[in-house]
């Protein structure tokens, strides 16, 4: 295992993301259970699919000159989702290994890129499940994040989290794992969590509790046009936030925004997050995407 450096976008380098992974495979007609990528990982075919998305993303951080920031293709490799698929805790542990293996062998040491351990939330919060506290979410996250600390991940990425209180024992877990977490929130399109906590209170809650424990916090999964609705009232705490990657489209019923509007949109919110470094994606973007972004934000 080498020996973890800062990871760039923690230092204050523009960094690209990639885009809508998951969105992107299914495009590309593979199949993937419960939105699981991870199931690609057990076979050559698969893994080749995996190498040839992340492939543009290399190109487009090398045309561009921008460090780069890859995740894993864990997003719904924990037990909960494992168990809905049949996969045992040593076949979820494995998994989560190999998609960090997949990114170090597209690692060229000339251009080294951020290896992002990535996990996501143990539900998909629909209404009226049950909303993780603190206690209940370390445990449950500390098993992936544990399998990450073990692997050359630079840091892990939790994506697409909409409670403060899961959030919260993510961190607690990174901590004892002693591997820096980046914090991804979401929010509805009236700009507030789930459980209506406005995004502003949610991040002062979790640094609250954790002695702002998250190396950074990141907005992904809404549409650029939600994510202005979260960014009012101001305060200090928007100086927290150091990553973006917006959905595509406003609802799952709408068209997907083109690339220039949907860097239209991305960049209208600059004035407000100036402390963003990372940009990229979530469902519905692509390289395409990706790139409009990065000339646009300046």
């Amino acid at each position: 295992m080498r020996q973890r450096e800062q990871s760039p976008q923690l230092s204050g380098a523009r960094c690209a993301a990639d885009g809508g992974l998951e969105t992107s495979l299914i495009a590309a007609g593979l199949e993937l259970p419960l939105f699981a990528a991870f199931v690609l990982l057990e076979h050559e075919e698969g893994r080749r699919a995996l190498r040839e998305y992340y492939a543009p993303y290399l190109e487009l951080a090398r045309l561009r000159g921008v460090q780069l920031v890859l995740d894993t293709p864990t997003w719904r490799a924990s037990s909960a989702w494992g168990d809905r698929l049949g996969w045992s805790a040593s076949r979820l542990a494995a998994a989560n290994r190999a998609g960090v293996e997949l990114l170090e062998d597209l690692r060229d040491p000339r251009r080294p890129f951020t290896i992002s351990g990535c996990i996501g939330p143990r539900t998909d919060s629909a209404p009226g499940e049950p909303i993780m506290d603190a206690a209940e979410s370390e445990d449950y996250h500390s098993v992936q994040i544990a399998t990450f600390a073990a692997t050359s991940a630079d840091l892990v990425t939790a994506l697409t989290l909409t409670s403060a209180g899961e959030a919260i024992g993510i961190v607690r877990a990174a901590a004892v794992a002693g591997i820096p977490v980046v914090v991804s929130l979401t929010v509805r399109p009236d700009g507030r969590l789930n459980g209506g906590q406005g995004l502003g209170d949610a991040i002062a809650e979790i640094d609250a509790e954790t002695t702002s424990g998250a190396a950074s916090f990141m907005l992904n999964c809404a549409h650029p046009t939600h994510v202005a609705a979260a960014l009012d009232p101001p305060g200090p705490w928007l100086e927290r936030i150091g990553g973006l990657r917006a959905n595509a489209a406003a609802s799952d019923d709408a068209p997907g925004d083109a690339p220039p509007a949907f860097a239209a949109s991305c960049e209208a919110l600059a004035s407000r997050l100036t402390a963003v470094t990372v940009l990229g994606g979530c469902c519905g973007t692509d390289g395409r995407h990706v790139d409009a972004l990065l000339g646009a934000w300046g």
